[in-house]
C-alpha cells in the first residue's frame, strides 16, 4: 500500500512539473513572445494576435530538403505557439472576399511566389497540426515580395489598407476593404 502511494506521489509530481513547464514556456518566457497588431478607423476595428518566432540564422521559407523552417507547400500557422487569430467587429471584404465580423483563425501554406491564406472558423488551442478542413471559410492567394532586409522576428501589422505579414525576406499584404 505504501508503494502504491509512493508511485503515486512521484507521479503527481511529475505531472505538475510538466504542467509548469509548459505554462513557463508558453506565457510566462516564450521563446516565441506574443504579438498583436491593431486597426481602427471610424468604428472599424481589427485585431490580429500571435506568436513572434526569430529567424536564429535558420532558412526560414525554401524547400524541405534544404532544411527550411517553413517548407514551400506546407502548413504554417503563422507564427508559433497558438492559432493566430483575428477578430474584426464589422463585416470586411479581405482580398475582396467576404469575412462577417467575428473571430477567425488564419493560417497559411507559402509558396515561393505566393501563400494561400486560410480563414478558418476555429481560433483556439493549439496549432501545430493542421487544422479540420472542414472548417475552412475561406482560401486566398496572395502574391509574395521581396524584401531588401531579412527580418529576424516574424511580424505581422497594418499598412494603409493591407495587413501585412514579413519575416526573413519575404513580405505579403493582404488587402481588405469595410
Amino acid at each position: 500500500m505504501k508503494i502504491l502511494k509512493r508511485i503515486g506521489i512521484v507521479l503527481l509530481a511529475v505531472i505538475m512539473l510538466a504542467v509548469l513547464y509548459f505554462v513557463y514556456g508558453l506565457y510566462i518566457n516564450p521563446k516565441s513572445p506574443k504579438g498583436a497588431a491593431r486597426y481602427e478607423n471610424g468604428d472599424t476595428e481589427i485585431s490580429i494576435h500571435y506568436y513572434r518566432p526569430l529567424k536564429r540564422d535558420r532558412l526560414i521559407f525554401g524547400s524541405q530538403e534544404d532544411g527550411a523552417l517553413v517548407p514551400y507547400g506546407a502548413y504554417w500557422r503563422l507564427g508559433a505557439n497558438l492559432i493566430t487569430r483575428i477578430k474584426t467587429n464589422k463585416n470586411l471584404a479581405l482580398a475582396n472576399r467576404e469575412l462577417d465580423a467575428g473571430t477567425y483563425g488564419l493560417y497559411t501554406y507559402p509558396y515561393k511566389d505566393h501563400w494561400v491564406l486560410v480563414v478558418h472558423e476555429n481560433f483556439r488551442g493549439f496549432s501545430a497540426a493542421e487544422p479540420d478542413p472542414s472548417g475552412v471559410l475561406m482560401k486566398i492567394n496572395i502574391t509574395t515580395q521581396t524584401l531588401e532586409e531579412p527580418l529576424e522576428r516574424f511580424t505581422i501589422d497594418f499598412k494603409e489598407q493591407n495587413i501585412r505579414m514579413r519575416w526573413d525576406t519575404t513580405q505579403v499584404l493582404i488587402p481588405f476593404s469595410k
